[in-house]
């Protein structure tokens, strides 16, 4: 049981560069994963969780993020650019005003078949008094060491307001800003994640996240024509799908040619990234 007030924040403002060219016309915020944006599946797991007030960032078009978020939260645009995820919490300060903050990252794919979302992040507020920095983890693989007492951060972490109102609305990052003096100060709680985590960041990560969405089945959009083979592939929306597409991500209104293979690739508009980029 919670015993402190908690709000949350989405950061959905950065630019995604790595995820180019998906990202050349469309919020990495707002790419689909399973044909859901990645925006509205942490939305949802934030509501389910039991936190209703929720804020969402914007910077890189920004426009797009605000027109599909609506009504549904608390907006911050960054009109200079992203601020990063430390400065884009201190931006909100006057709005969070004294709450804990649950900080959600709106790249992160999660699932974990033993909970539903809202339920898979619930450990991080369960019992929380208001006080401790707390940081959903997974272990580093094998053979890797560093991060977080060889754990790795997986999405969200949830911050008291102690650590908030100082934060200074300039480009900075949490890591600096807080993770990391919560750790040196014996204050920082690591909340094991016992399911799937990727950041969707690279196009490797986004194409893996769509497939174990899907279930490795076909995930075919209703608005879809497809009269090719699929195997292990998800279909957007309005997308038309003629030749074969095989473990790989057709994003919506997007077009396969009759005479196409698509194979462990990722196809924006007419164009492919191709399972060479993708290794």
């Amino acid at each position: 049981m919670v015993t402190a007030a908690v709000c949350a924040v989405i950061l959905a403002a950065g630019e995604g560069q790595r995820l180019r060219p998906l990202t050349t016309h469309l919020p990495k915020a707002l790419c689909p994963v399973g044909n859901v944006p990645l925006l509205d599946r942490a939305l949802a797991r934030v509501s389910a969780s039991g936190v209703a007030a929720v804020a969402v960032n914007a910077s890189y078009l920004a426009g797009q993020v605000v027109a599909h978020v609506g009504a549904r939260a608390h907006l911050s645009v960054e009109p200079d650019g992203p601020l990063g995820t430390s400065g884009g919490v201190a931006e909100l300060r006057d709005w969070i005003d004294g709450r804990g903050v649950l900080v959600g990252n709106a790249d992160a794919y999660l699932s974990d078949p033993s909970r539903p979302p809202g339920k898979d992040i619930a450990a991080l507020l369960d019992g929380w008094s208001g006080s401790s920095v707390r940081m959903l983890v997974r272990p580093l693989p094998d053979g890797e060491s560093g991060g977080f007492s060889n754990h790795r951060f997986a999405g969200f972490s949830l911050l008291p307001w102690s650590r908030v109102r100082d934060l200074v609305p300039s480009p900075a990052g949490l890591v600096r800003d807080v993770w990391r003096p919560a750790e040196a100060a014996g204050e920082l709680e690591l909340i094991p994640f016992e399911g799937t985590y990727l950041d969707t960041g690279t196009p490797p990560l986004y194409l893996a996240a769509n497939l174990h969405a899907a279930g490795h089945r076909n995930l075919i959009a209703p608005s879809a024509s497809v009269s090719g083979t699929c195997t292990s592939a998800v279909i957007g929306a309005d997308a038309t799908v003629h030749g074969t597409v095989t473990r790989s991500v057709v994003l919506p209104g997007a077009t396969v040619g009759a005479a196409e293979v698509l194979t462990d690739a990722i196809r924006v508009g007419t164009l492919t990234i191709p399972a060479a980029l993708l290794s």
